[in-house]
């Protein structure tokens, strides 16, 4: 396998790669090359991303797509590999690695920013620990609808250039259609890749956060504490992550440490899903079922991943173990005031405020104290009080809500704007559109039955989820009731 004369990785396409993963220890990888497939066939591919990143797909014929993304011809340059990670998943700790992903590299893109391609599904790896290494087409579809709809929405992610069929059959608890993912991610340095290298000693531990630094944070390098200085702004990126996973309703699922990305990116779409009636306690994952990591437990679950992650960095703090502990616990100390200055700044948006009150957090908890006991839709609600004047067959109706409603108006006319800028700041806050469940579901069984259409009709509606435009009511309208909805791994 490789790239060739006749190859597709060798039209033009405009490939520039620089392996820099590659380039530490071969503690940290395996080189891995994907599986042969009988049959890839192309189902998406994201053209504009693709743009971005100074590809040139328009001459590449769909057979030479398909061969391109299932792996069975690689872009010049290229060095596949799987990456070694740990991780703690739902509180304990393992040793992992990719155990159906491969790392193709990673690529130069025209604005200079260095990004990783990864596939998912393209076969076994030294890591798979038993398994097929392969992926369901369902849950790559569900990675690119649900990835492509959070970079819509303006959230740090991993997205999705293309999904491709292998033709052939992977086994989970049905027979389902084989599929492969490109994914492009900043890195996929985890918190569990740091769980991996301090367990493998100090000087392994050190290349790599002087690698990650360099590559996330190369303003720190020379910083007289940079070790201390990377871990603050891991911390903050992740306090700014999560905050705006919770101002859009967005429940991960599976927040295990090797899904906690260093670059502050969301990774990982498994039993992902977005909240309809309002409720702190939601979980939509199959198998968190004590809710480890429900809406409301995100914060706090973050809080307890950086703590792993400053475990790892301690002797790189300080050489003093007790003071290297003091020092760390500092910042993680100052997680949650720091989240919360992320999440009030984001609601303040979301309810048109441009300057700041001390009574607003509590203005914010009164609301979604009401949404919670009315099980209001928490994304509808929002968009509703974006309007001109509230919509005439909503359901605000209420003592409660009309005392909130008023004190709200008051707070707006303290802030010494016109109405059309309140109006014009929540409509660039709160979304018209997002990926509804039974929507995304209804769009994946039609995908696996063939028919595209469904698929790309919500790829269109969650493209500009902020903009009024007809015909996308459908998009906007909540189950009746999905209080048994459960997403999968998908593995």
């Amino acid at each position: 396998m490789g790239a060739s004369a006749a190859s597709p990785a060798d039209r033009g396409i405009g490939w520039r790669f620089d392996n820099t993963y590659a380039r530490l220890a071969d503690d940290f990888f395996a080189p891995t090359e994907p599986a042969r497939v009988r049959e890839p066939r192309v189902v998406v591919l994201n053209r504009p991303l693709a743009a971005e990143l100074g590809l040139d797909l328009a001459a590449l014929p769909p057979e030479a797509a398909a061969a391109l993304f299932a792996g069975q011809e690689l872009p010049p340059g290229s060095r596949p590999l799987a990456q070694a990670y740990a991780g703690h998943q739902f509180g304990g700790f393992t040793m992992l690695g990719d155990g159906r992903a491969i790392l193709l590299g990673e690529h130069r893109t025209p604005a200079g920013r260095l990004v990783d391609i990864q596939f998912k599904g393209s076969g076994r790896t030294r890591f798979s620990r038993g398994g097929d290494g392969r992926a369901a087409l369902g849950p790559m579809l569900r990675e690119y609808v649900v990835s492509e709809a959070m970079a819509a929405l303006g959230i740090p992610t991993t997205r999705s250039l293309a999904v491709v069929t292998t033709g052939e059959t992977v086994y989970r608890t049905t027979p389902q259609v084989g599929a492969v993912l490109t994914r492009v991610a900043a890195s996929h340095v985890r918190v569990g890749t740091f769980e991996y290298a301090a367990r493998r000693g100090e000087a392994t531990l050190r290349a790599l956060a002087d690698y990650v630094i360099a590559r996330h944070d190369p303003q720190l390098a020379a910083a007289p504490d940079k070790y201390l200085a990377f871990l603050t702004a891991v911390a903050d990126r992740q306090a700014a992550l999560v905050a705006r996973w919770q101002l859009v309703g967005f429940v991960h699922g599976v927040m295990n440490t090797d899904n906690v990305a260093i670059s502050g990116e969301t990774i990982d779409y498994g039993p992902c899903a977005f909240m309809n009636a309002y409720d702190p306690a939601t979980v939509f994952s199959s198998i968190d079922h004590a809710g480890r990591y429900a809406y409301g437990n995100q914060p706090g679950i973050t809080q307890w991943n950086l703590a792993r992650f400053a475990e790892t960095l301690l002797p790189l703090i300080d050489a003093d173990p007790e003071a290297a502990v003091e020092r760390a616990t500092s910042v993680l100390t100052e997680f949650p005031a720091v989240f919360e200055r992320y999440w009030l700044d984001g609601m303040r948006k979301k309810l048109g405020l441009a300057a700041a009150e001390d009574g607003d957090a509590e203005l914010v908890g009164a609301l979604l104290g009401w949404m919670q006991t009315t099980r209001a839709d928490f994304t509808n609600t929002f968009r509703d009080l974006s309007a001109e004047q509230l919509p005439a067959d909503c359901r605000y109706q209420g003592a409660d809500f009309r005392a909130w409603y008023d004190r709200w108006q008051d707070r707006l006319r303290r802030d010494s704007q016109s109405a059309s800028t309140a109006v014009a700041r929540m409509r660039g806050a709160n979304p018209a559109v997002i990926p509804r469940n039974h929507r995304v579901e209804e769009a994946l069984a039609a995908a696996e039955a063939g028919d595209l259409s469904v698929l790309h009709r919500l790829l269109d509606a969650l493209a500009a989820p902020y903009d009024d435009r007809p015909g996308r009511d459908e998009y906007r309208t909540p189950p009746a009731d999905e209080r048994g909805y459960r997403t999968f791994c998908g593995t």
